[in-house]
């Protein structure tokens, strides 16, 4: 009688939460599909530098030590920057508030905003140039000390459009017709990501979190009542090891054979919001950054005048340990570190950003392995990753060249990389190094998700008309 009782609300249950999930999978698992080939719009670095145009080193009259004390500024850890604004040299400058500020590298004076005659002048645009404070592929948080942005279509084959940070004048994301029709299709339903719902990342937060956890319910009722009412040593009358026809049919087979790979598709999306915020995150904390750089010894003109580095178009200036170090690069992303940092430095250095944790080893990495690799995001070579003895095992990735501080990763980020990132992407190396097989086996599995979302929106549909149909 239990038994009878308990399978009976099994299939309620899973009945309802379908019903009220079923859409959701069935997007989720197509925009999925769609995600394997068409990314958000993002700026990377080497689009970045293309972006700028040489330095005119005869117009750099203060060094950075000087222009910050004439603005009065203090920079975060790896927050100055020399490169031009239009014909003129400025430090890009972010404070430890997260604000930007760019100050003129001839003057010393913070200056004001970009209009948008001169973002279309820098491109050689005549078309008009939109104003945009928050639009749908600037909806992050981490845009809001750029806002607003000139947007710029520069009338090309792909439909390019630049966005210019009015703040500082710095082209901050370029999107294509491909990438924004594609969206549409991919990240968009995929994360949930309407304009309205992201741009109050509490709201968009809990809704994700909250549909994927009646989802996870959904499917695992789903699995669960499958397992159970499938025969395949005693079949029905009918000769057939489900009892049901039809869609109901399919429905069934479908989601024996890959509810398991939708479960864990849902529930390592569900993962990846971070509920309760179980996982560490691997951007180093600013406390963190702030130990590593020390106290950096101010940087005058002089040790800019000789950077080894023809057409330079950038020099990020940061410190290790309180030595400055800078990095010189040109638009083709080629790049000049002076004077690197020495490994002792970096020792010295990683451990001040720890106090109290004993540094266990120090590797040098010169190939990826299962938690330094690039499937998904660029990452270097060599890469040094020093571990600690501390309490939550943290290991750091430090540039060993410029001794930058890449990211920070706990035991719980470890973890969260198997938790998530290995059953939602995909992430073996058995199958990223061998594509397309990693290709084929996403859309097996991406497949068997889409046929059982989707006969249960038919089931869905069919169980709510007879429902309302009245008597």
């Amino acid at each position: 009688m239990r038994l009878k009782v308990l399978k009976r609300w099994l299939i309620l249950g899973h009945r309802w939460l379908g019903i009220l999930t079923g859409a959701f999978l069935a997007a989720w698992v197509l925009s999925g599909l769609v995600m394997l080939y068409v990314a958000f719009p993002a700026l990377t670095e080497p689009e970045r530098l293309s972006y700028l145009t040489p330095i005119a080193w005869d117009r750099v009259i203060l060094g950075p030590d000087e222009a910050l004390a004439r603005a009065g500024l203090d920079p975060a850890p790896d927050g100055l920057a020399l490169s031009m604004r239009g014909g003129a040299p400025v430090y890009q400058v972010t404070t430890r508030d997260g604000a930007r500020h760019p100050v003129s590298a001839e003057t010393g004076a913070v200056l004001g905003a970009v209009d948008a005659l001169e973002a279309a002048a820098r491109f050689g645009v005549d078309a008009p140039v939109r104003a945009v404070e928050r639009d749908q592929w600037t909806v992050r948080d981490r845009y809001d000390p750029l806002r607003p942005f000139h947007v710029v279509a520069l009338g090309d084959a792909a439909g390019t459009e630049l966005y210019v940070s009015a703040r500082t004048g710095a082209v901050v994301l370029d999107t294509t017709r491909r990438e924004r029709l594609w969206n549409w299709l991919g990240a968009i339903p995929h994360w949930f990501y309407p304009t309205p719902l992201r741009a109050r990342a509490d709201l968009w937060r809990g809704t994700v979190l909250w549909v994927s956890g009646i989802g996870i319910a959904g499917v695992f009722s789903g699995l669960v009542l499958g397992i159970w009412r499938l025969r395949l040593r005693r079949p029905y009358a009918t000769g057939a090891v489900t009892p049901y026809r039809g869609a109901a049919r399919w429905h069934h087979l479908l989601g024996t054979i890959g509810g398991l790979s939708l479960l864990s598709f849902v529930a390592s999306g569900w993962l990846s919001m971070n509920p309760n915020h179980w996982f560490s995150g691997r951007t180093p904390p600013p406390a963190m950054r702030e130990a590593y750089a020390g106290s950096v010894a101010p940087v005058s003109r002089a040790a800019l005048r000789d950077i080894p580095l023809p057409g330079a178009v950038e020099v990020r200036i940061g410190g290790v340990g309180g030595e400055p170090v800078l990095v010189a690069s040109d638009a083709r992303a080629r790049r000049v570190v002076v004077s690197p940092p020495s490994l002792d430095a970096v020792r010295n250095a990683a451990g001040h950003a720890l106090p109290g944790a004993g540094i266990a080893g120090i590797e040098v990495l010169t190939a990826f392995d299962a938690y330094w690799y690039p499937h998904h995001d660029t990452r270097p070579l060599p890469v040094l990753r020093i571990r600690f003895d501390d309490p939550a095992a943290t290991w750091l990735h430090v540039d060993p060249e410029s001794g930058a501080l890449l990211d920070r990763l706990d035991a719980s980020g470890r973890l969260q990389r198997w938790l998530f990132e290995a059953p939602h992407r995909l992430d073996f190396a058995i199958l990223t190094r061998a594509r397309p097989a990693w290709d084929l086996v996403m859309w097996l599995l991406n497949g068997l998700g889409a046929g059982i979302a989707l006969t249960g929106v038919v089931l869905g549909w069919r169980r709510l008309r007879r429902t309302r149909r009245p008597g």
